[in-house]
């Protein structure tokens, strides 16, 4: 028999449970208000000698600094996640920049799925398990192209990034299959606008912005798609034998 005193304390519980997702929105509106011109390619381009500076004094400390500024912007979504990504490509060059870019997003990315899994995500997922009928059936099929749906999110940017985050965790996907298909699918993305910011200073130079319009380039478009269906060729397969099966 529940008594009145357990009542109170499982809603306190509850409540504590969303607070990790509660904060991320809230501070991700007061972002989206207050942040743009401290995270643009503008502040880039007046703090670029200071930041030179910093990584050529000392490496370890440019580099933690620049990957802590990279996580809190993913996971807290605020704007300047692309001025980011370029960025890593101007202070470290496109290797070391495209690792550092992807090591921070994938961590971002890690604290809005685990936040919104301890949340409503445990909720959702609970009432998924328990389905029946269509939505049983739906959740089987996700099961089942777990991985392939994850890595499409990633390679094709239809799906914004937040939201790639979120939705696995209403859905009940494993952590450890999160992480490595996040970090997989952001990789050729990660590339280009690290290559981007690879020439950045050239561009400051001649008083310009960077052309992030290549992102609709063919040349690079055409193949995030292609690696896209390549990775939702699993999910086709498997619906025409269960279609010859059946």
């Amino acid at each position: 028999m529940t008594t009145e005193t357990e009542v109170p304390g499982r809603a306190r519980r509850g409540l504590t449970r969303h607070l990790p997702l509660a904060v991320i929105l809230t501070v991700a509106a007061i972002g989206a208000m207050s942040l743009h011109d401290y995270l643009s390619f503008d502040a880039l381009a007046a703090n670029r000698e200071a930041l030179l500076a910093l990584r050529d004094s000392n490496y370890g400390i440019a580099v933690a600094l620049f990957m802590a500024v990279y996580v809190l912007i993913v996971t807290f979504s605020l704007p300047g996640a692309t001025v980011a990504s370029v960025t890593g490509g101007f202070l470290f060059g496109l290797v070391a920049g495209t690792a550092f870019n992807v090591v921070s997003a994938t961590i971002g990315a890690a604290a809005i799925f685990l936040a919104a899994r301890r949340g409503m995500g445990e909720v959702l997922s609970a009432r998924f398990e328990a389905s029946r009928g269509r939505a049983a059936r739906i959740r089987e099929g996700l099961r089942a192209n777990e991985v392939s749906v994850l890595l499409v999110m990633r390679l094709v940017p239809a799906v914004p990034f937040f939201l790639a985050n979120l939705l696995p965790a209403m859905v009940g996907v494993r952590t450890r299959t999160f992480l490595w298909t996040t970090a997989i699918g952001i990789v050729p993305g990660a590339v280009v606008y690290t290559w981007v910011g690879v020439g950045l200073g050239e561009v400051f130079d001649r008083g310009g912005r960077p052309d992030l319009s290549i992102m609709r380039d063919p040349q690079v478009f055409g193949p995030l798609i292609a690696l896209g269906a390549l990775a939702a060729l699993p999910i086709v397969i498997r619906a025409f034998r269960r279609r010859r099966g059946g």
